[in-house]
């Protein structure tokens, strides 16, 4: 198999960047033009052109053409994680206060622990003695990345536990946070900052107008970091590195990427795990070594999947999709279904009463649409095109690729959500 398109065979374009004795004026114009041209994209001066002769210098500018092109790929930090560097989850229970009578109503807990915090602060109040229409419990969570030291700050999210209506102008009162061996590894506190509002009054004749979530809210760098989470990620002088979305050929691709710059270093392990061996000198510094790994660049498998989102009417479809050839007739069928109340008006003589009856108005529209025979498509720009072209909305190219998928024409992996 030759390394450049035939089409691009040097010995083809030289003739470009040469003169030749019988041509025009025109063509020699042309040929000087090429010729500096050339020049100026190698970046090499008209000596050296003329001494190592145009033709093996474009071999050079298509193999590192050809070598950029097959060497573009995505760094291995954002498709994998080290085995070791992981995130952890946090969470805690606390009071927001200051919430202007939008608060928790009474509740028992809310009262139990408002009563709690003030025992703390060495004032003894029966819970039953206490109103909580100010304050509303709260659930605290946050995640922690790995590697913070003590002091570090992280975000955390607060979501209402009770029935309070917003927790717009709260404060979150001081709140640790746990992990999930029970021990205390930040604490949170501060104002809320919410996306959304609500105002109004609801019951009988009352109107309310809400945006988004009033019961949900953040708190940026609302939490300080009083533990340092222990991590490991070196065993035995190797790293795992794990991939987010596992496949055996990414891990293959990956393991030949590795070993590239690190000879024998690595080997896939499974679908989801690339073992990597640590050369000798390198235990000394893992982060420079972790460092270089992560800014090799692999080509990972992309599978032909499509993704259907049912509820929103999202279509996400990979380029590795394929399609045979088929025949398809799409048509849409609208029922209506109309109710209305008519009155019924007796005679003036003859007796009787008015009354109220109900007409049930159906009718039926289908839309004409003609069988329209596709080639195979072995793109999904092609696969694109032909859906646009017949019309369909996102709607009816679920239906399409279900039907497809049923008929064995599309090569791909279909999801439903």
């Amino acid at each position: 198999m030759p390394l450049v398109p035939r089409h691009l065979n040097p010995k083809r374009l030289t003739g470009m960047a040469q003169l030749h004795p019988g041509a025009s004026r025109k063509n020699a114009r042309r040929s000087k033009n090429c010729y500096s041209a050339l020049r100026e994209i190698l970046g090499v001066g008209r000596l050296m052109l003329d001494t190592v002769g145009p033709e093996k210098l474009l071999w050079a500018l298509l193999l590192a053409v050809t070598f950029n092109i097959s060497a573009a790929g995505v760094k291995l930090r954002d498709i994998v994680m080290i085995s070791g560097a992981r995130d952890n989850q946090l969470v805690g229970y606390g009071l927001v206060a200051g919430l202007a009578g939008d608060g928790d109503k009474d509740q028992a807990y809310d009262k139990q622990t408002v009563a709690n915090m003030l025992m703390r602060y060495g004032i003894n109040i029966p819970a039953a003695t206490l109103s909580a229409k100010n304050i509303a419990v709260v659930m605290v969570t946050a995640d922690i990345p790995p590697f913070l030291k003590n002091g570090a700050r992280i975000d955390v999210t607060v979501a209402s536990m009770g029935d309070a209506k917003s927790l717009t102008g709260g404060v979150l009162l001081q709140t640790p946070l746990l992990g999930a061996d029970g021990k205390v590894y930040a604490v949170a506190q501060g104002p809320l900052v919410l996306g959304g509002f609500s105002a109004g009054e609801g019951g009988a004749g009352g109107a309310t107008v809400t945006k988004n979530h009033p019961t949900t809210a953040q708190i940026i760098n609302g939490a300080l970091v009083e533990r340092e989470i222990p991590t490991q990620f070196v065993h035995d002088h190797s790293v795992e590195l794990l991939l987010r979305d596992p496949s055996f050929n990414s891990a293959a691709n990956m393991a030949a990427a590795i070993n590239e710059v690190f000879t024998n270093s690595a080997h896939a392990m499974d679908s989801s795990t690339v073992h990597v061996q640590m050369p000798d000198g390198a235990e000394a510094s893992p982060v420079d070594f972790i460092a270089r790994l992560n800014m090799i660049e692999v080509t990972p498998d992309t599978p032909a999947r499509i993704i259907i989102n049912e509820r929103t009417g999202t279509i996400v479809a990979t380029a590795a999709i394929h399609i045979s050839s088929c025949a398809v007739a799409s048509g849409n069928i609208t029922i209506n279904v109309t109710q209305s109340q008519d009155v019924s008006q007796p005679n003036s003589f003859g007796g009787g009463s008015t009354a109220v009856t109900k007409r049930t108005d159906t009718s039926v529209t289908e839309s004409k649409s003609a069988m329209v025979a596709l080639q195979e498509l072995p793109t999904v720009e092609k696969v694109a095109a032909a859906l646009n072209a017949l019309g369909a909305t996102p709607r009816d190219m679920m239906s399409i690729f279900q039907a497809m998928k049923q008929a064995g024409a599309l090569q791909a992996e279909l999801i439903t959500r």
